[in-house]
């Protein structure tokens, strides 16, 4: 299985997860990055950490990008 270079995130990103939070909400913010990133839900707020593998397997589509992104 060849190693995939990582997913470029920047800060502020908008993504749309696989997989609902618990509140209903499949909307999450990046508010922290590094080998754990850091996201919060944009329905109810609660911040999580995740691996970066871990949440590059769980993004289903990018809804926005942040400030420092393309276009």
């Amino acid at each position: 299985m060849p190693d995939r270079p990582p997913l470029t995130l920047y800060l502020d990103d908008i993504v749309q997860t696989r997989k609902p939070h618990p509140c209903g909400g499949d909307t999450w913010r990046v508010v922290r990055l590094g080998a754990e990133i850091g996201i919060r839900c944009e329905r109810c707020g609660r911040r999580v950490l995740l691996p970066r593998a871990g949440f590059e397997r769980r993004i289903k589509r990018f809804v926005a990008r942040g400030p420092a992104g393309p276009g």
